[in-house]
């Protein structure tokens, strides 16, 4: 090998990295592990698990301040979701965490028989939902949603950002009753504060109105509509954005009301498949209701998606906002 070879620097890869923050976005660190902390420290039955990602899943936190409420039970998700049921048939309240493909895929049948159909109180809090990994259809849970809405009893929430998931928390706790919730975890970024949000359990939130589209979303495509309706404003364009946290149970009467406005634009948004989650959740609520209008999905399509970097495969799989922007820009002609 020559010497310049040799010294030539080594190249870096972001197709692992799960960040969604773009470049001087304003971030909080891990709020879902100080907001678990948080409650921990006003509810002696809250006890965390993990299957060997608490660092992964921001768990460590309350790890390190409640080492004798911490249960790591090693890569055995299934294990993981059974003694989470005991527990809580004990009295404790567990916030298990996981990555989503982990919990929904492998450990599904744990979940569904020894903790839904019991309705228990055990809140399964999971990382890496929909695209936010470069790491391939392995790590990308792509239809976590799909599957967790089928499950009897489960309450299921996609949040956005950081407020989001700090006030999702103390909510999921006092719900009595099994929740599945996607975890944005690190860095994790703040756009809602500027909105006069507080999150409520089972609640849409319009953050916006606007005459010409209505954008319908969950997750961090919330963010990213957001993002959209300030650059389409540019064109004159003016795109509403109602916020749906709670996936089940949905927010019909909410949903219905917005998108029965005539003249608009009715898109629905969202990190997950357009098969079995909030776009066709949605688009089954407006039928039934009688309600008429022009409907289109932006979400991952029906496939094993690419591993790479992030910002490239958002662009690829029309997600980012710039892709989002174009393609409703292509609907209204």
């Amino acid at each position: 090998m020559s010497n310049a070879t040799m010294s030539k620097p080594r190249l870096k890869t972001s197709a692992m990295i799960a960040s969604i923050a773009s470049e001087g976005q304003v971030t909080r660190s891990a709020p879902f592990g100080h907001a678990l902390a948080e409650l921990a420290r006003q509810k002696q039955n809250v006890i965390g698990m993990t299957a060997d990602l608490g660092k992964y899943t921001d768990l460590h936190i309350f790890s390190k301040e409640f080492p004798e409420r911490f249960y790591q039970m090693g890569m055995a998700e299934q294990l993981l979701m059974g003694a989470a049921s005991g527990f809580a048939h004990e009295g404790a309240q567990p916030f298990v965490t996981t990555y989503a493909v982990f919990a929904t895929r492998r450990a599904y049948d744990f979940m569904h028989q020894t903790i839904a159909e019991d309705n228990l109180d055990v809140k399964i809090v999971c990382a890496l939902p929909g695209l936010t990994t470069g790491y391939g259809p392995s790590h990308q849970a792509a239809e976590d949603l799909a599957l967790m809405r089928a499950m009897p009893n489960m309450t299921v929430i996609d949040p956005c950002d950081a407020l989001d998931i700090e006030q999702m928390v103390p909510a999921i706790a006092a719900h009595k009753g099994p929740v599945y919730a996607r975890l944005l975890r690190g860095n994790v970024p703040a756009v809602l504060d500027e909105y006069d949000y507080q999150f409520e359990l089972g609640k849409a939130k319009l953050l916006r109105d606007g005459a010409e589209v209505l954008v319908i979303s969950s997750g961090i495509m919330t963010m990213r509509a957001l993002e959209v309706a300030k650059a389409l404003e540019k064109d004159r364009i003016g795109v509403g954005v109602l916020h749906v946290p709670t996936i089940k149970p949905l927010d019909t009467q909410t949903i219905v009301r917005e998108a029965k406005r005539s003249g608009r634009l009715v898109v629905v948004a969202e990190n997950h498949t357009v098969i079995g989650g909030l776009g066709e959740a949605v688009a089954a609520e407006l039928m039934r209701a009688g309600v008429s209008c022009r409907f289109r999905q932006v979400g991952l399509p029906d496939a094993f998606l690419d591993a790479g970097a992030l910002p490239t495969l958002h662009d690829r799989y029309g997600i980012s906002s710039a892709t989002m922007s174009e393609t409703i820009k292509g609907w209204l002609t």
